[in-house]
């Protein structure tokens, strides 16, 4: 544990109080001191406020009387180690010198907010100490020696220190004896337990000492109603009072009204348990038990109140007590079981995650839903035992599900905040998971912002601990509560679940609809996968769909089943389907689109747009040879269709199809190139009623299973055939990336320049277009010239950019086009100029500047790389004992391969690609013979292998290649070689002819085949 420090203001404050007292901290066993009051450096004769702090933290007991010494340490360790009330009377040095006196030091423990325990102690000067004087000497100098004594003990046996209310076991015999006297009066005897709520919160804002100023007065309020004596302070910020049922309710009222006056109003809301003494003749422990359950019945309203203790309550009393003593038996006996229900992947219908549930299925109390017993658990603070037996099962049905031939998906388990009291519950996770052999990314941790917004500061550092292990973590019921967008902007989580609440209230208006679907956009926008519980109808799924919601829970695919139900659906044939893990990061691209973002509108009409849709038509397609299927589509996409094509997609298939739109189509030849290279592409569809269809198309993910596309598509509007030049069509005569567009008056000099909102950046599909206008256009190039263009191609630039220039190559040929580079601080970048003229208004040309940095250098590699491939294909032809030979970039790991022989050809490698050592091990699986894999996997890998060239000058490996089906030694061999000012990682795989049938390192024992 680390040594907590004060804000400077709490030390300060306490440093600054004329009553001796301090605050220390138990750290590794030993106790360190942080603050000392100056009250506290007058009593013990510290005029250096250092060098009492120094003494304390390593001399405390230096002017102890020697034989009080080893009694007060064993009474501060036990405090601090055992929690309690420190309460020792002492001897030590008088300042004076002239012999000892006598202290009383009283102690008690406090936590900070991020659950560091305090203790803090205040010390009372009681008098001289007189050795060997009569008792009456003693009462005439009021020594504390009667404090070494039983009469100096009653009071701190028998009175609270702070508020002179009777203690516990004091206050528990005064009301057993006063409870017989109202009997037999004829009164109905009560006993209330009083919480000063948010006590914690209080003294952190105002300081302890104001809070402890507020306790006493509360103490006042409660004397002055019921009598000092049938009072008494519990502990920290609780009360009891004994007292009769008569005009009992009045009291109360009274005592919350003055409570809320204390202080000028700056005081805190009281909640009152009543415990009616007709309701049962119980002991007065059992009695204040019973009330302190009434009072914490009404917790979660943060209002002054009272409540009684009635039937209900005991019935509840008694529930909470059976399951408190009945759950390891439950454990044990697997009556509680655990349920598992599908999250399913919007996109694609398949089960992607699952949440583990309890069900406690009692053989006396019978079905027990989670709320009967985890609440209880959570209050008790042993629901740690429940939440690792869930996490043991999960365990347990992964390895079974693997086992069974089916894809394993992350399993979610929920933890409560009593969990991360009771144990390392993040090393006790870790340490189970990593037993089990299981990668820590199957294991979710779902967190409820309740319990975050309880504890900020600690509860962010758990689930920092748990991310930085591997472990995904949940916000679970986000919107149930006074959900604050705070949390997610301080605290980082993979995924918000929204309450099920929104589906109870999807049908109540448009307002709920709106507020899901900004949540979800706002949580796509942070990062952030969505997941919304409680969906029970096909109209809710389409609407979560069609907003982006990436994931969906609820009884409309199934209700929580136990493990046996999922394997018999499987063998029924009856199953949802898991997800292929390799398609995951797929689907999720594709699940994140939000089919209701109007961010894809940039300058269109918005008039001819409104006349047909209420929001931008937008679909998702999945490509395949050629032919298409439609993943996701909002309703304005399928009133577009049904308008245009007279096509009903409500009754669309799942097939592949080129029944909307042909093969061979321009649709398809867009979509087609769109799947190739990728580029976002505006473009043109002209309708049989003469108006023109404006599209935009982009790639949004690559299947790698089934190698399938998905490509968005968005209608940005419809135009009519009248209509004049608009942004969209600047945009589609020149390339869909581009840098800036210039719509130039060539008689005025007179522009109008399009851009992106950051300026200088490429416009994408998410941006809003925005546009500025400006004079002397070739003015105002030149002067952009002097501070973009390069040395080297200013001048031509500027040349080629003249009016008269342009004016002449477009009346020759129908587009203008210059190549320059562009400077970016001290980086250059390739620009292209673009220019041609309006067809319908031969004043105006449009002027498109594009980036085609990585077009050129992709150029300038791709030469590179086929002069390489020349050289080296003549290597491996020369050298005819090289079955192939592999160029690797050690740092960005891209590759190319050369082979010499059909033979190694047919294995089917990729001669070219990214993450070398991790494709090699994965190719290793299918070409290495299973005798030498594990060998394969454990010594080519990167490290090992530029590791061995630093120290040997190069690496060399044996083992066995299948080639034709027959395991056949090779040798592999790498060195470094230096490549202009890079270097570059050159591997060859030769046939072993001294092969002996082992696989081998230089340099380490054999092992055997």
């Amino acid at each position: 544990m680390e040594r907590h420090s004060l804000l400077q203001s709490e030390k300060n404050t306490i440093e600054s109080l004329q009553i001796p007292f301090a605050v220390y901290q138990f750290v590794d066993k030993r106790v360190v001191t942080l603050a000392l009051s100056e009250g506290f450096c007058a009593m013990f004769g510290y005029s250096d406020r250092a060098k009492a702090y120094d003494d304390m933290d390593h001399n405390m007991y230096r002017d102890t009387h020697p034989d009080d010494v080893a009694r007060i340490a064993d009474a501060a360790f036990q405090f601090a180690t055992n929690g309690g009330s420190f309460n020792v009377i002492y001897r030590t040095r008088d300042v004076s010198g002239s012999g000892y006196k006598v202290v009383h030091a009283m102690g008690w423990h406090t936590y900070t907010p991020e659950g560091v325990r305090l203790a803090h102690v205040s010390y009372t000067d009681e008098g001289s100490y007189v050795e060997g004087a009569s008792l009456d000497q003693q009462s005439l100098v009021r020594p504390m020696n009667r404090a070494l004594h039983q009469e100096s003990l009653f009071k701190a046996n028998y009175y609270d220190y702070l508020t002179g209310l009777p203690s516990m076991t004091y206050f528990f015999e005064l009301a057993a004896a006063g409870r017989k006297a109202m009997l037999k009066r004829g009164e109905k005897p009560v006993l209330l337990f009083i919480d000063l709520s948010g006590m914690k919160f209080y003294n952190r804002k105002h300081g302890f000492a104001q809070g402890d100023k507020l306790l006493r007065e509360v103490s006042q309020v409660l004397a002055s109603r019921f009598s000092a004596e049938s009072c008494c302070r519990m502990g920290q910020d609780h009360f009891a009072v004994f007292t009769h049922e008569a005009g009992l309710e009045d009291k109360l009222h009274q005592v919350i009204q003055q409570c809320q006056s204390l202080q000028e109003g700056n005081t805190l809301p009281l909640r009152i348990g009543i415990y009616p003494d007709q309701m049962e003749a119980v002991d007065i422990s059992t009695a204040c038990d019973r009330a302190k359950f009434a009072c914490d019945s009404i917790r979660n309203t943060y209002a002054s109140g009272f409540n009684y203790y009635d039937h209900n309550l005991r019935d509840r009393l008694e529930q909470r007590q059976y399951i408190l003593a009945n759950l390891d038996q439950a454990i044990a006996k697997h009556w509680i079981q655990v349920y598992y229900q599908p999250i399913i992947r919007s996109v694609n219908g398949r089960v992607c995650d699952e949440e583990a549930l309890c069900r406690w299925i009692d053989p006396v109390k019978g079905f027990l839903s989670p709320g009967d017993f985890i609440p209880i658990l959570e209050d008790a603070g042993t629901i740690y035992k429940l939440d690792l037996f869930v996490l043991d099962e999960v365990l347990k049905k992964l390895k079974l599900q693997a086992n069974a031939g089916l894809f394993m998906v992350p399993q979610s388990i929920n933890l409560s905040r009593s969990d991360f009291d009771a144990c390392d519950i993040v090393e006790e996770i870790r340490s189970r998971v990593d037993s089990a052999g299981l990668p820590r990314e199957m294991i979710t941790i779902e967190i409820t912002e309740s319990i975050v917004g309880g504890d900020f500061a600690f509860m962010k550092a758990q689930i920092g601990k748990f991310r930085a292990l591997g472990f995904p973590v949940w916000m679970d019921d986000f919107g149930s509560g006074y959900s604050s967008l705070e949390v997610l902007q301080s605290i980082q989580f993979d995924l918000i679940k929204l309450d099920m609440g929104f589906m109870k209230r999807f049908h109540e208006g448009e307002k709920n609809r709106i507020i899901l679907t900004e949540l979800v956009k706002m949580a796509t926008s942070l990062g952030i996968d969505t997941v919304c519980e409680g969906v029970e109808t096909p109209e809710q799924v389409r609407f979560l769909q069609e907003i982006g919601c990436s994931k969906l829970q609820g009884f409309h695919f199934t209700p929580p089943i136990p493990l046996n139900k999922v394997f018999e659906r499987y063998k029924k044939g009856i199953q949802i389907g898991f997800e292929n893990p390799q398609e995951s990061d797929y689907y999720e691209q594709i699940g994140r689109v939000n089919l209701y973002d109007l961010s894809v509108v940039t300058n269109e009409s918005e008039g001819a747009f409104s006349r047909f849709f209420n929001t931008i038509p937008m679909a998702i397609v999945e490509v395949q040879d050629g032919k298409c299927r439609f993943l996701r589509s909002n309703h304005s996409y399928r009133e577009f269709v049904y308008r245009f094509f007279d096509h009903d997609m409500t009754q669309e298939d799942n097939d592949f199809t080129d029944q909307l739109f042909g093969s061979k189509s321009s649709f398809m030849a867009m979509v087609n190139r769109c799947c190739d290279n990728g580029k976002r592409t505006f473009f043109d569809e002209k309708m049989a009623d003469g108006s023109t269809i404006h599209s935009f198309i982009r790639r949004i993910g690559y299947n790698p299973v089934t190698g399938t596309t998905a490509v968005a598509i968005a209608v940005l509007s419809v135009r009519d055939s009248d209509e004049g030049l608009t942004y969209a069509g600047i945009a589609r005569a020149l390339a869909s990336d581009f840098y800036n567009i210039y719509y130039v008056d060539l008689d005025t000099e007179r522009y109008i320049e399009y851009i992106s909102p950051h300026e200088g950046g490429t416009l994408t599909a998410d941006d809003m277009a925005m546009e500025r206008q400006g004079e002397d256009f070739f003015a105002f190039t030149r002067q952009q010239a002097q501070l973009q263009v390069c040395d080297a191609d200013r001048d031509a630039f500027c040349n080629a950019l003249t009016r008269e220039n342009l004016t002449r190559v477009l009346d020759e040929n129908s587009s203008f086009h210059f190549s320059y580079r562009h400077m970016e601080g001290d980086r250059l970048a390739y620009m292209d100029v673009k220019a041609i003229r309006v067809p319908t208004d031969q004043r105006h040309i449009i002027i498109a500047i594009s980036n085609v940095d990585d077009m050129v250098k992709q150029r300038e590699a791709f030469d590179r790389i086929r002069q390489e491939q020349i050289a080296y294909s003549r290597i491996a032809a020369l050298s005819g004992d090289y079955l192939c030979l592999y160029f690797v970039d050690p740092e960005s790991e891209q590759y190319t391969e050369h082979n010499s022989t059909s033979t190694y050809k047919d294995l089917g490698i990729s001669n070219q690609g990214h993450d070398f050592f991790q494709t090699a091990q994965q190719n290793g699986k299918s070409v290495i013979w299973p005798g030498d894999l594990p060998f394969y996997q454990t010594e080519f890998v990167k490290d090992r292998v530029l590791s061995a060239i630093a120290r040997q000058g190069a690496f060399e490996m044996h083992y066995h290649l299948l080639l034709e089906d027959t395991p056949t030694p090779v040798v592999l061999r790498a060195v470094l070689v230096t490549e202009g000012d890079k270097q570059l990682l050159v591997m060859g795989i030769s046939l072993d002819k001294a092969g002996d049938g082992t696989a081998i390192l230089p340099g380490t024992q054999e092992k055997s085949l």
